[in-house]
């Protein structure tokens, strides 16, 4: 049998070209090896949204149409909104009952949003407990495998810690250790250098039209070393290039672009050949056409949102049948059941 991976999304906002390079280049990947298990985490975006919750159904609709149209195959995978699968908080209940506080108080992720997030108020403890809720989503589909990045370990780690204390407590391996399945990603920046973020407002979105495009692309930060346009470029430091890098190789588009153009562009750079606003205007140009195929397939989801619906209803039934499961056999090795 397949080993069962399970990986989700925070719908607060729209999917930008991090996610597509982060993260679904590889789901669609994994789709073939795995059992894959594809969850809009709502629960998680209401921790940090629950001021102004108001777009969080239109945006699970968005990020649902985003996978979709990035290739992710609803008939491979199970697809589903963690919200329609009530057994994630009763799992997520019992563990906090388990979970040290001195656990989730060194979590670095919660230490770094508490830092980047000051418009919010994110000390809460539905928050500070958001690693409990994560173990939960994993462990109820006794996920063996999880995709995560390097600096998302650390989340991991506790996920296994609390499974390993759950099985010390309750029964030997009740609960599998999910590995991590560190993938291989594009380091992509932001447009003004920093972490690619939907809070920071730097990002290039999936559903940004070719006039959204031209105007981010054109505001993007360049080689700080180069002064006037005679000046002999720097490509190495400039996030321009490390676009272009990411944007033309052939197994990343559907467009035809050939590697060779990243040359192009280094000697023309190096050599003062071409500017930085016009070098800006053609990167734009490849990022349009690179996104035209993903925006074809979005208009199509888009104008059918009741068969968007009804994949979310129907994975939603296949994730709680082995939900429950689970959690029968854990009510009873818990007493309650």
């Amino acid at each position: 049998m397949k080993k069962r991976i399970l990986s989700g999304m925070r719908p607060t906002g729209p999917l930008h070209i991090g996610h597509l390079f982060g993260a679904l280049k590889n789901w669609a990947q994994l789709e073939e090896k795995y059992d894959c298990f594809f969850m809009i985490a709502d629960w998680h975006a209401l921790m940090s949204e629950y001021e102004n919750p108001a777009a969080i159904q239109e945006n699970i609709l968005g990020c649902a149409i985003d996978w979709l149209s990035c290739g992710i195959d609803y008939k491979k995978s199970t697809v589903f909104v963690q919200s329609h699968v009530p057994e994630h908080l009763e799992l997520a209940m019992i563990f906090s009952d388990i979970t040290p506080l001195a656990w989730l108080e060194r979590c670095p992720t919660y230490k770094e949003q508490l830092r980047e997030q000051k418009a919010r108020d994110l000390a809460t403890y539905g928050f500070l407990g958001y690693p409990v809720l994560q173990a939960a989503d994993i462990l109820l589909y006794k996920a063996e495998v999880v995709p995560v990045g390097e600096d998302q370990l650390a989340h991991l780690e506790l996920t296994r810690e609390i499974a390993r204390r759950f099985n010390n407590l309750y029964k030997k391996d009740a609960l599998p250790e999910p590995e991590a399945l560190l993938t291989k990603t594009p380091r992509i920046l932001g447009l003004d250098n920093r972490k690619m973020s939907k809070t920071f407002g730097n990002y290039i979105a999936l559903s940004d039209s070719p006039d959204t495009v031209r105007k981010k692309v054109t505001s993007m930060i360049t080689d700080p070393q180069r002064i006037k346009r005679q000046d002999p470029g720097h490509p190495e430091i400039c996030n321009v290039f490390s676009y272009y890098k990411i944007f033309t190789q052939p197994q990343s588009s559907g467009a035809g672009f050939k590697s060779d153009i990243v040359s192009q562009v280094y000697e023309e750079c190096t050599a003062a050949g071409i500017g930085c606003v016009d070098n800006k205007k053609r990167l734009a140009e490849i990022i349009i056409a690179f996104l035209e195929p993903i925006q074809r397939e979005r208009k199509k989801y888009t104008n059918d949102k009741k068969e968007i619906q009804k994949i979310l209803d129907e994975g939603a039934i296949k994730a709680k049948d082995v939900a429950s499961d689970t959690m029968k056999h854990i009510r009873k090795l818990t007493g309650l059941a």
